[in-house]
């Protein structure tokens, strides 16, 4: 189709080109929308990659995590019933509060014993002293016996050895049959001496040992004071830590007996055991920084990693799983991560175990 040109009125006028139409205005449009689409997604894809690399691949999360500390069962050493029940229900105590009383009464009465037994133990120990001291007086009197009779015997044998010197003419049978005797008697009685003597050191190592037993009765008996005093100072149960009543069991009035858990002491000093899946573990070290928001107060605590343990949660259950089946399925486990705080929890919220928290731990 040619291209109509306009012709001058003038036939002098020189002619002029018609210029060609303008393309259509949607179509720039179009093309505009699609750059500015392009530009826009490309500012998605490199904002959710700038997102991912500062914000998702250095952390490791899980919400398999629970606030964790240790709860000490609280237990009566002695039996007896409660006579003050000093405690209310989640009440906070400090170490050394007296919490609970049992009847002290029979407990009483054992310590007195004790004291009577301990007595009496003494008193005889002071009797087996005294007799050690009269039987070693003895033994001084038993030598002092063996030193006259040794006197004795020895101017007898002197005398009857004067009368066997002299001429049997000159002395009569009856003198010397009678120094003859009376130097067997001095020998007789010198032998009895050192017989007394010995009985008399006999004795006393008898009377020693006697000391020994009443002295081990006295070390039984102030043992048995010594239990008798613990048993009555048992009857008091105080708080071995600061911490909090919990799970509280006993009433005024109840039986208790030895072992029986009355109630459960919860500290302050709690952490998080946070189970992560064992492909989380790649880069995770002890040592590094947790974040770790608690759910009930709605807040975000700095912690650290404190330590991973030596195996799955599952392997320490009550029945452990046995893989060496026919039907095995492989599962992805879950080990447990022990996360600190590094910041002292308020006091004024109550964060305590059982409690579900969200860690976030940074590996890279």
């Amino acid at each position: 189709m040619e291209e109509k040109t306009s012709k001058p009125d003038h036939p002098d006028a020189p002619e002029t080109a018609v210029p060609p139409p303008a393309p259509p205005p949607s179509r720039n449009k179009k093309r505009q929308l699609r750059i500015f689409a392009a530009i826009a997604a490309l500012a998605v894809v490199v904002l959710v990659i700038f997102y991912y690399v500062l914000f998702i691949a250095p952390y490791e999360d899980t919400d398999d995590a629970f606030i964790d500390g240790y709860v000490t069962l609280i237990a009566p050493r002695v039996s007896g019933p409660v006579t003050q029940l000093l405690i209310t229900d989640n009440q906070e105590v400090k170490a050394g509060d007296e919490l609970v009383d049992i009847d002290p009464r029979d407990y009483e009465a054992s310590l007195a014993q004790a004291r009577a037994d301990l007595a009496a133990a003494q008193s005889q120990l002071d009797s087996a002293k005294a007799q050690v001291s009269v039987s070693e007086s003895k033994v001084v009197q038993a030598q002092a016996a063996v030193t006259s009779a040794e006197a004795q015997n020895e101017r007898a044998s002197a005398d009857l050895k004067r009368y066997q010197s002299v001429e049997s003419r000159a002395v009569s049978k009856t003198d010397y049959d009678l120094n003859e005797a009376t130097a067997r008697s001095a020998a007789a009685d010198l032998d009895s001496a050192h017989s007394q003597v010995k009985s008399a050191e006999a004795q006393v190592t008898f009377d020693q040992a006697g000391v020994e037993t009443a002295t081990a009765a006295i070390q039984q008996a102030q043992a048995k004071l010594d239990q008798a005093q613990l048993n009555l100072s048992y009857t008091k149960i105080t708080a071995p830590f600061d911490g909090r009543i919990t799970a509280r069991s006993v009433q005024l009035g109840n039986y208790v007996s030895p072992g029986q858990a009355l109630f459960a002491l919860v500290p302050r000093d709690v952490w998080v055991t946070a189970n992560f899946k064992e492909t989380q573990l790649t880069y995770m070290r002890p040592g590094d920084p947790v974040e770790v928001h608690v759910d009930a107060c709605g807040r975000t605590f700095k912690a650290r990693v404190d330590s991973l343990q030596a195996g799955s949660g599952a392997r320490f259950s009550l029945l452990p799983p046995e893989n060496a089946v026919g039907n095995y399925v492989k599962v992805v486990q879950r080990i447990p991560v022990k996360i600190v705080f590094d910041e002292e929890l308020p006091t004024n919220l109550d964060i305590a175990p059982g409690m579900s928290v969200e860690p976030k731990v940074r590996v890279k």
